[in-house]
């Protein structure tokens, strides 16, 4: 009789042991499902250096892949959407939006006084090149065109700041992809009892 009790004790802790094997397993598989995907640059574009190039950034959104490349569009606006709930994120998206709206404003001027200075040359009948008027639209077209140097220095690392924020709030965001065992299993103890087994991969 103590055989037998004994024998369906151990049957029973093997049934439990295979159970939280199996359910340790299937949130394993879950929670890596739905981990929180990073966005990621084209590659050219997270590469941009300080003064570089000041055309769109394009990117991956969360959770897609292959070359599927969306704009950001010219104030990083289509990027915004997937920032949602990170400040440090669209703080930096803020900045990139101001310095594409000032570099915008530095063309009109530069486009502006160029204008003024063409709408001059006939403005008296015959033509002229350099009256007082085209010296001051010369200087401020001169003026918006150094400016552009400076404002376009930092432009690109607010945008790729803002995409690093928010990447970077994912991998710290959650308990379980820290505490997750890299594998889960039976094992034997030196009784020959079963015994649920777990490992961590340290990382």
């Amino acid at each position: 009789m103590r055989t037998i009790t004994r024998l369906s004790l151990q049957r029973w802790k093997l049934r439990v042991a295979a159970s939280a094997a199996l359910t340790g397993g299937f949130l394993a598989s879950a929670a890596a499902q739905q981990a929180p995907a990073t966005i990621r640059l084209l590659p050219e574009d997270a590469e941009r250096g300080l003064g570089g190039p000041q055309h769109n950034f394009d990117f991956l959104p969360p959770g897609v892949t292959g070359n599927e490349y969306k704009t950001a569009g010219f104030f990083g606006q289509k990027l915004r959407p997937y920032l949602a709930g990170h400040p440090d994120a669209l703080a930096a998206l803020d900045l990139y939006k101001r310095q594409k709206t000032i570099f915008l404003i530095d063309r009109l001027v530069a486009v502006g006084s160029f204008g003024v200075w063409g709408q001059q040359i006939f403005a008296d009948g015959t033509p002229q090149y350099f009256n007082g008027t085209q010296k001051v639209a010369l200087g401020v077209f001169a003026v918006s065109i150094l400016s552009t140097a400076f404002i376009n220095h930092n432009t690109n690392s607010y945008l790729q700041r803002a995409v690093n924020s928010y990447n970077g709030n994912l991998s710290h965001s959650g308990w379980w992809p820290r505490l997750r065992p890299a594998a889960v299993g039976l094992g034997a103890a030196p009784t020959g009892q079963p015994v649920l087994a777990l490992r961590w991969t340290v990382r």
